[in-house]
């Protein structure tokens, strides 16, 4: 096995981790990793619904007798946390590494969650108690985002990267299917005031089963090599090989022409990030949060508003409600899994492209039909079935984009910005649309507001079209070269190749 601990000389080091991971096959060990990882989109999706599902359970007197703005306000709070959870979690993963984030910031979540269920009361010490469990689960998902994207996306072979991080990312609305349908059996099972709290022990108690799985995965050797932790890195690539090896699988030769020659930097912090961002790669930051921005104040803007729309507009009852949402989540589930592999073979910039322009359109004719009366309850959640197929393995692909097309060293901050920013405009999206829903009883206004939605969408896929990156089947160090793999006397321009000798 080529060596990767070879020093040219003043610091720097010569190394082939990166090509060794991506001609790896896919493996057993890929499967599990996959597995380990990719809960925390579940666990988010899993937890806004029960938050969702048990809000109308807090008001009554014999639970927390909460108001309906306090109840709104605990999902507020919720979102807060995650976008300070991404922001300081994201910086401590590229700072410490990729394996005790994942770990950490899933143990934050467990403890949120899992004290929320504790809430004995509803005077002042308790909602305060209420409000700040809530912000600790909402971090450990934020932190989650940014730490478990890095780790996926440097793991995995650059072949499967594409279909896999917008798998992963889509399994949000398996959790969300879990939700719903955990809380519903609940909330019938048991009496509310015993009901709304084992709901919130759902995502824990799956998250205390993962947390074990995690202990078992290796770091990043791109991050460990990346840092100057050679010999780390060594032993983490070859036990990444062995495990490899180990489900049958025969490891492709290593091309020695794809070695890098990398000198580690020093850390950098959000204020060097913007730089780096906006200096070295202006149009990928544009590109990027035009992505973010966009699928998130479409999602949120429909998402948090669709029961209110079938019970204004079509008289579906609440109690129906969470079976036209479960419908809702298949559609958005289903995107991703079966479009992923495409963002692999056809390509990123079609792929993303096309989803955000062909869901915009089709936003927009059902609007038509929606301002004309010819929807029923039923229909109207096909159509947004269809819509959302088409977006969700759009919006999963932003945050792969986000992902991949920094360079290692800030890739996990830049997710934690991106995603920070987007979650900022997202919340912009329920407030806008609930006032456009009003009483019901005007439903032009609500046509404008899809119509607005639609042309967000498409403005993303235009956006694409222009400053799209085709990573797709690339190495990350191709993509973005390292910050540690400049050149001497070289200038960095965007998408530069990195250094190989």
């Amino acid at each position: 096995m080529p060596s990767d601990a070879n020093a040219p000389g003043s610091g720097a080091i010569r190394s082939l981790v990166p090509a060794r991971i991506d001609r790896l096959p896919w493996s057993p060990f890929h499967t599990r990793l996959v597995m380990a990882l990719g809960v925390a989109w579940i666990l988010d999706g899993l937890e806004i619904t029960v938050a969702s599902g048990v809000a109308d359970t807090l008001t009554h007197p014999d639970t927390l007798n909460l108001s309906s703005a306090a109840v709104g306000a605990t999902a507020s709070v919720y979102l807060i946390g995650e976008v300070v959870g991404a922001l300081v979690f994201g910086r401590m993963s590229d700072k410490l590494g990729r394996r005790n984030l994942f770990i950490l910031t899933l143990a934050v979540y467990l403890i949120g969650s899992g004290l929320t269920a504790f809430t004995l009361g509803s005077g002042g010490g308790w909602i305060a108690f209420l409000y700040l469990t809530r912000f600790i689960a909402g971090a450990g998902i934020g932190g989650e985002y940014a730490a478990i994207n890095s780790a996926i996306d440097e793991l995995i072979p650059s072949k499967y990267r594409g279909r896999v991080d917008i798998a992963v990312n889509g399994t949000y609305w398996a959790g969300a299917i879990i939700g719903t349908l955990g809380t519903y059996i609940i909330l019938h099972a048991f009496e509310p005031s015993l009901a709304w709290r084992l709901g919130f022990l759902l995502g824990p108690v799956l998250g205390l089963v993962i947390i074990f799985v995690r202990r078992n995965l290796p770091e990043s050797p791109r991050w460990q090599v990346m840092n100057g932790r050679v010999e780390e890195a060594e032993k983490s690539i070859e036990f990444i090989e062995r495990e490899v090896e180990a489900g049958g699988k025969k490891l492709p030769p290593v091309d020695p022409s794809k070695a890098m020659v990398l000198t580690p930097a020093d850390d950098i912090g959000y204020l060097a990030l913007t730089r780096v961002l906006f200096r070295d790669y202006p149009t990928r930051s544009i590109y990027g949060a035009t992505l973010m921005i966009t699928q998130s104040f479409l999602y949120n803007a429909i998402f948090f508003t669709y029961t209110l729309v079938l019970g204004k507009f079509y008289g579906v009852a609440a109690e129906s409600g969470p079976l036209y949402l479960i419908a809702f989540c298949v559609g958005n589930l289903a995107g991703p899994l079966l479009l992923g592999p495409l963002f692999d073979t056809v390509g990123r910039k079609k792929m993303i492209s096309g989803t955000y322009i062909l869901s915009g359109v089709l936003l927009a004719l059902s609007a038509l039909l929606f301002n004309a009366g010819a929807l029923t309850a039923l229909t109207q959640t096909l159509c947004w079935c269809v819509i959302f197929f088409f977006a969700s393995a759009g919006a999963s692909a932003g945050y792969l984009t986000v992902s991949e097309i920094f360079p290692l060293e800030v890739r996990a901050k830049a997710i934690a910005v991106f995603f920070a920013i987007a979650q900022c405009f997202g919340a912009l999206g329920p407030v806008v649309y609930g006032a456009l829903i009003g009483t019901g009883d005007n439903p032009f206004q609500l046509f404008i507001g899809y119509l607005i939605g639609a042309a967000v969408m498409i403005v993303g896929g235009l956006v694409t079209i222009a400053f799209g990156v085709a990573a797709e089947g690339k190495s990350l160090e191709d993509i973005a070269a390292p910050l540690a793999a400049r050149r001497p006397g070289s200038t960095r321009a965007e998408g530069s190749a990195r250094p190989t000798l």
